[in-house]
This record gives C-alpha cells, structure tokens and sequence, in this order.
C-alpha cells in the first residue's frame, strides 16, 4: 500500500470517528431526554377511575412504550424486551443484581432500548416471587417506570407457547411474561401504604408469633408425654397461665412433689394469679406422685420443659404487644368502629381482614375482594356435563382465613347469622352444607364490611336479613 492510500484510510477512520463521537452525543441526549419524560403509572391512577379491564389493559400498552418482561430471583434478575408487535427487541436476557447497582444497571439498559428503538415510555413485567419483587418493583416507579404483574400461573401455562417445550428457565421466562403484558393479561400491583403497611407487616408478624406458639407447645407435648404423662388430667391445660408458672419452676414430678400444695399456690400468687386454678394444686401434687412417668434422663428432660414453657410465656407476651398495636391501628381506618357492631367480628378478626384487604379504595366493586380472597366460583361445563361449583382458593389465604372465622364467630354469636345458617342448610330447594353455608355467610360479612368502609353507614341486623331473598324464613326456634 501506497503512502497516499495510507493517508486516504487515515482520512477515512478519522471522519467515521468523528461522526461515531457525534451520534453517540445525540444517542445520550436522547436517552437523557427519555429518562426525563418517564411516567410511572400505579394501581392509583389506573384503577381508582372505574374498572381497569381488558380492553384498557390493552390501550394501555401503546405503540411508543417498550415492554420489558423480569423474571425475579433472590439474588439476581434477569429482563427482556419486546415491542407491542411481539418482537424481540433484546438480543437476550439481561442479568443483574438485586441491588441499587444492578437496578440502575438495568434502568439504563432498558433506556439505551427504548432510544434505540423510538420508544418513549417503559412499563416492566413481573412475575410476583415471594416478597423478592417488592424492593425493585417501588425502586423501578419511583424512576418512572410502571410496573405490572403476571399471575404465576397463566407464566406456567404459557411455557409451551413460547417454543412448544416445556423448558422454564430465568432466561426463557422474561419472555412468557413480557408476552403475556402484551397482550393484557397483567394486573397492577398493590404494595400497601402508610397504614395498611404496617396493618400487613403486623398482622404477618402476630402470624409468625402464633406458628412458633404452636411449636413450642407441640415440643411441650411431646416432653411431658415423656415423663409426666398425667399432665393433662393434672394441669387441664398444658398452655395455660397456671401450668406454665409451675413447669417454668417445677417441670419433672418429682420437683412438684418436693414442692407440694402450698409451693404450688405460692407460684401462683407470686405471678399474681387469680382465678379457680388454686383449688387444684392438691390434685396436680397428687397425680405428680402417682406418676408413670421415665425417671432416667430427667435432667435434660427438666431444662428442655422450662425452655419451653419460658417460651410460650414470652410469646403471650409478645402477642398481645403486637395485638394491641394492630388493634390501635385499625381504629384509624375511617368508620372501622361500625364493623365491630356485628357479635361475632372482634378487633382480631377485623384487624385481620383490613390487613390483608388493604386500601379499599382500589377496588370498583366487592365481587373484586371476593376474587382475591379466594371465596370466587368457579366450575366447569361443558355441553351436557355440569360441573360442579366450588370456590377457587386462589388468592389471599390469609384474607380467606379470616373471613371464615369471623363467618364462624358470626353464626356462634350473632342471632341473625344463626338464623342465616339454619335457613341455608335446612331450606327445602338446594339445602347447602354447613361448610357452603359458612363460606356463602363469610362473603356477606365481606360485603357488609364493604359497604360500611364506603359508606359509614351503621350496622343494622333486621336490614341484613331483608336483603335475603328467600320464601320462607326458617327461625332458629322453629329449626329446633
């Protein structure tokens, strides 16, 4: 090669670095102008304005936004994206931390795409994993960017659309999700706040408290068994305030024996008990010396029932901090006092189904909590086969739980739920059973919690039972 040749190509490289320089300036101040304009869009503005359904899904993913589909992990995220047409604007998954550096990685990933690609607003898929999508789902809105949920099973029933394999990976599912939001099959996620987040964080930790309550008391069971098997005719209750004060000084029989009566009731009245428990300390001593129980071992079997019964101790005291809490906090929620007017339905139960139904206001119409509950119904037909209905048990299990024991607290406590379940279940068209019965009440106590929330209005029995529509009113003195 020549040295004018040379010279031409030296010519050449510059003028294409020069102008690389310059459309990688203009490539930043578009992505800067995009990151500017950024809208994040929530369940607030979308879905306090009438009902969010398909047909706005749909118009809610323009031609000018960039779909980005994540699959969530513990440690690591990984996303692709598509255009409203369905192809794939990403060469493959991107992965990256979850952390503020792999969150601000993935911003600018998705960023450099849409300027790429003329797009001017993102909105980012996701698969609801745990409590693993939380922190990138409020850190992804606060930079403008709206995020969307896939249910999880609608991802698993799509796996075979994709490729007609039934592969399910990280790098394959971004994909399944971020089809799925475009064609609308997405829902907007709801993290509560303010009140309703620490509703939900503290009606998930007296959860907890209660599961490692019943653990103890399991392993309680289980030592005594060991080596005072009498125990349950002696205390009555193993769990409660007389027994623990006496298993937390005295576990094994014989250390009740050396204690006798009278050291048995001084425990108590140190703790400062009070109640009937006193006038059994002679028979608890007496089934303890008559005891069947092993006597080797005894040493190890002593420590593990004072740990536990110490245990439980503490977590009834750490209950009822934690209930008197969410107790005061319920009291917050405008016309929540109306409510506790049904006999039945108490602070815990409320406190309960307000935590887990969360800001009332995102809901258009009570048949939308009922779905998320669980409590919708669902069968399948087909031709001339009738399938039977049942409810789905999708949703809130918690919300579902509560609102079945506030049914069952109802028809206990209040005469005109009790009257509601005799006539359901003794009706002469269609009598349900008493499980259908409950489930059928559990979603009118939904409904009248709805209504009062909304309303303010009070309570009223006599008007509950007229809304019922049915020919003949069947009492309870009359079923009896």
């Amino acid at each position: 090669m020549n040295i004018k040749a040379k010279r031409e190509k030296v010519q050449s490289l510059s003028k294409k670095s020069v102008i690389n320089v310059l459309s990688q300036d203009e490539f930043s101040k578009k992505v800067q102008v995009i990151e500017q304009e950024l809208k994040a869009s929530t369940w607030r503005g979308l879905e306090t304005n009438g009902k969010f359904e398909k047909n706005d899904k749909l118009s809610f993913i323009s031609d000018e936004m960039l779909i980005v589909g994540c699959d969530i992990g513990s440690e690591t995220h990984y996303i692709r994206a598509i255009d409203t047409r369905g192809r794939e604007l990403s060469r493959g998954a991107f992965e990256f931390s979850n952390s503020s550096e792999g969150f601000a990685s993935a911003k600018a990933w998705v960023l450099n795409l849409a300027a790429e690609n003329d797009k001017k607003q993102i909105v980012l898929g996701l698969e609801p994993t745990g409590h693993y999508w939380f922190a990138i789902a409020a850190w992804m809105v606060s930079n403008g960017i709206s995020v969307v949920q896939v249910n999880p099973y609608a991802v698993k029933q799509s796996k075979e659309i994709e490729d007609n394999s039934q592969l399910k990976d990280d790098r394959k599912d971004p994909k399944i999700i971020v089809n799925l939001v475009k064609d609308g099959n997405y829902g907007m996620p709801y993290l509560p706040e303010a009140i309703y987040a620490d509703m939900r964080r503290l009606s998930m930790f007296r959860d907890q408290l209660t599961e490692d309550r019943i653990r103890n008391i399991n392993r309680l069971h289980r030592e005594m068994k060991i080596y005072f098997p009498e125990y349950m005719d002696a205390f009555g209750k193993i769990d409660g305030a007389f027994a623990l004060e006496v298993l937390k000084v005295a576990p094994i029989p014989s250390d009740i024996v050396a204690l006798e009566a009278e050291g048995v009731k001084s425990l108590w009245h140190e703790a400062k008990l009070r109640g009937r428990g006193y006038s059994r300390a002679g028979a608890i001593v007496d089934y303890a010396k008559r005891s069947v129980g092993l006597t080797d071992g005894t040493d190890a079997g002593r420590e593990a029932i004072r740990w536990f019964a110490e245990q439980i101790i503490k977590l009834d005291e750490q209950l009822a901090e934690v209930e008197n809490v969410l107790h005061q906090k319920c009291m917050e929620i405008p016309h929540a006092e109306n409510i506790l007017e049904i006999n039945g339905v108490g602070e815990n139960i409320l406190a309960g189904i307000l935590a887990e139904m969360g800001d009332i206001s995102r809901f258009d119409d009570v048949k939308e909590i009922q779905k998320l509950s669980g409590m919708g119904l669902v069968a399948c037909s087909s031709g001339k086969h009738k399938g039977q209905t049942k409810i789905s048990h999708r949703g809130r299990k918690r919300l579902r739980y509560w609102l079945f024991q506030a049914a069952k607290s109802a028809v206990s406590h209040a005469p005109e739920f009790k009257e509601l379940h005799v006539y359901y279940t003794t009706r002469s068209v269609n009598p349900l059973k008493k499980m259908q019965s409950l489930i059928v009440i559990a979603c009118k106590i939904l409904r009248i919690i709805y209504t009062i929330l909304n309303t303010g209005t009070r309570y009223d029995p006599e008007k509950m039972l007229k809304d019922i529509r049915h020919p003949q009113r069947v009492t309870v003195e009359a079923a009896a």
